[in-house]
């Protein structure tokens, strides 16, 4: 079976991607153990959810088994991959017919090529070490098991949504990843706040997949099809209205998925979930979601111009809005979720810049996965030893007290922040770079999006190194039982002891952290992950930016070193109060995420509630009303005609003679009007 991935169009006369490569004609060896990488994962869903109590005792680590053994099958599907030839590397494997039915004809399939492994590896690397870490942190969880069949159940899930050779496909793999992140978000529901998170996410997910569902539709009416081999041989012929109807929707499905604005307002809830689920659904699988459709959606977006733009806009918006955000949120998972939010912001921002942007939003996706979820992991070892303490301003000094933690998460912090030689620096500068490079002869775009791009990078050192600074540095602000307090306030808080985590969660907070110092180097030397992507993005001329480059690195150092040095003084150097001051009128609105949540209950969620309890009264006044005024009618006629019916001969005989009366009267009334 013969199946092209046609070259990109060509949006503009400076960006244009070519020598994309087409599918083989046939599945090399190696790659017929593919089906392994989902039904590895789902095995071990399916055996925890069905073995019962009965798998407590090693249900934990049989989780670990199958995540990693998915791990090894996509390295070696990796390594297979090196070995072909670079116009070989994209590979469609067919399983079996799904659908057909009319003009479709659709089958469950397989893409392998270097975007979809890169997402394998990272997916099932990064999961791997997250299950490891989650067997100590819910070690005396009583469903733990239960826990890990949910984990398995997300990994499989989310590889069918990178592995899809078509877009339903793809859309059952994203339901399934917002089913799994549903499971786990409210997995202690006995909360009912984390209860109501779970929900929360759960619907503002769905308002995302109406998008997916459009673009579904307008695929199908427009190209008889929704393979990618079709809709991407056919997208050049189709009218610029139309793709950018498609590429709105798909961007709707992408910022639903991916916490981008305008829908953006579950992300923070989410961190109710334990913490190892905020590792790897909230920074380095699931939310990188939206990423990858827009990315391998590309062939649709470059016909789409105005579409473009709009991701753009989006993704620059959004990383502003994070960071923000951030720099008041004194919960250490919601500043961190934040941050999150904020760089894929980075993503969407390069993803929407065309080809030239494609492989960087991949990269920093790859880097932001490793130090994202190591700080996460961090996250969860400080809590582990604050006895689930989750307010920064109740922290403070605890470096010594957890040096691995303090040193792993230096790592991941160094990397955010860009510093060279850290993987931040390679991947995130790339993106800044890219965003001052003048798009179809407009040089304003260069200098908003990039200033955006710039800014940002400042404010995420700024609220990082808060971060940083609040949790690890200064003196304690946490009661040690001894009655003294070095810090401000009174110490009324629980007694706390700070000790540093069991070795299971350690070691891959350790894996985490050499990934955040060396990966982005090895990746970004003689631009070996970009040209590992050239057989899907294609191949992007360099262009130069509106500033030297030179000056762009030099200016964003000097914005990151001064956004440090101001939290260092603020944060480390100073005394930080136990309760938050009011704060300025920005501080107090980004403390309530800049008022998302007001805004959506005031322009949806209240209109609709109103709506609702109109359409519930008219249903039941005028509808429901109506018909049973109708049938009481009937029953009070009824009633009325049955006291005739009372049995006595003389009533009866009055009836008749009333009758007879009548209709004598009726004869002569008649008769009398004829004769005259």
């Amino acid at each position: 079976m013969t199946t092209l991935l046609p070259a990109l169009p060509t949006a503009s006369g400076l960006l244009a991607a070519t020598d994309v490569v087409p599918a083989s004609e046939t599945v090399p060896g190696a790659f017929l153990a593919a089906p392994f990488l989902v039904l590895l994962p789902l095995l071990g869903a399916a055996v925890l959810l069905l073995a019962g109590r009965r798998s407590d005792r090693w249900g934990a680590w049989f989780g670990v088994l199958m995540s990693g053994a998915a791990f090894v099958v996509g390295l070696v599907l990796f390594l297979a991959m090196l070995g072909l030839p670079v116009d070989e590397r994209v590979v469609d494997y067919r399983l079996f017919d799904w659908i057909v039915s009319g003009g479709l004809d659709l089958a469950v399939g397989l893409r392998i090529d270097p975007l979809s492994l890169t997402f394998v590896l990272l997916v099932t690397f990064v999961g791997t070490l997250i299950h490891v870490y989650a067997v100590a942190y819910m070690a005396h969880d009583r469903d733990r098991r239960r826990f890990f069949a949910y984990l398995n159940l997300f990994i499989a899930a989310m590889l069918v949504l990178v592995l899809a050779d078509s877009f339903l496909l793809l859309f059952v793999g994203w339901e399934g990843v917002g089913l799994a992140s549903y499971l786990l978000i409210g997995f202690w529901n006995h909360h009912r706040a984390y209860a109501v998170a779970a929900k929360k996410a759960f619907v503002m997910n769905r308002v995302g997949d109406i998008g997916l569902i459009v673009a579904l539709m307008l695929m199908f009416a427009t190209f008889g099809a929704v393979d990618f081999t079709t809709v991407f041989a056919q997208a050049p012929e189709a009218s610029t209205a139309l793709l950018t109807a498609t590429s709105i929707a798909l961007l709707l499905a992408a910022c639903g998925k991916s916490a981008q604005f305008p829908l953006q307002a579950w992300l923070g809830d989410a961190m109710a979930g334990p913490t190892p689920v905020s590792a790897l659904i909230h920074a380095a699988t699931m939310v990188t979601a939206g990423v990858y459709l827009v990315v391998r959606s590309a062939p649709i977006f470059e016909g789409a111009p105005t579409a473009q733009l709009v991701v753009v806009i989006v993704g620059a918006v959004t990383l502003l809005f994070g960071a923000i955000v951030g720099c008041a949120k004194d919960d250490i998972k919601k500043a961190l979720a934040a941050s999150t939010m904020s760089q894929i912001g980075y993503m969407i921002l390069a993803a929407g810049l065309g080809p030239i942007g494609y492989a960087f939003a991949i990269f920093h996706l790859v880097t932001h996965g490793f130090f994202k979820a190591g700080m996460f992991l961090g996250a969860g070892s400080v809590m582990h030893g604050m006895e689930d303490q989750v307010d920064m301003r109740r922290f403070g000094g605890l470096a010594r007290y957890m040096k691995v933690t303090w040193i792993t998460f230096m790592m991941g912090w160094l990397a955010i922040l860009g510093i060279p030689p850290f993987s931040g620096f390679w991947s995130k500068d790339k993106i800044i770079e890219a965003a001052f490079v003048p798009v179809d002869g407009e040089p304003w775009r260069a200098w908003v999006f990039g200033g955006v791009a710039l800014l940002g990078a400042g404010i995420t050192a700024f609220y990082m190194s808060r971060l940083f600074f609040m949790t690890f540095s200064g003196r304690r602000r946490w009661n040690d039982g001894s009655g003294s307090a070095d810090g401000l306030g009174p110490q009324d808080g629980p007694v706390q002891h700070p000790h540093e985590s069991p070795r299971l969660m350690t070691w891959p907070m350790i894996v985490l952290a050499v990934g955040s110092v060396a990966l982005g180097g090895i990746l970004a030397a003689g631009s070996r992950f970009v040209t590992w992507l050239e057989p899907v993005t294609g191949h992007a001329e360099h262009h130069e930016p509106v500033l030297p480059v030179w000056s762009l690195i030099t200016l964003t150092l000097l914005l990151v070193l001064a956004g440090a040095a101001l939290a260092w003084r603020q944060y480390a150097m100073s005394s930080v109060p136990v309760r938050a001051p009011r704060g300025t009128a920005l501080t107090r609105a980004a403390r309530r995420d800049l008022y998302q949540d007001d805004v959506n209950e005031a322009v949806f969620m209240r209109p609709g509630q109103y709506l609702t309890r109109s359409l519930v009264y008219a249903d039941k006044e005028m509808v429901d009303g109506g018909w049973m005024g109708l049938a009481g009618m009937v029953g009070r006629i009824g009633e009325w005609l049955r006291g005739w019916q009372n049995g006595y001969v003389r009533s009866y005989g009055a009836t008749m003679l009333g009758g007879l009366v009548v209709i004598v009267a009726v004869v002569l009334a008649l008769t009398t009007g004829s004769a005259s």
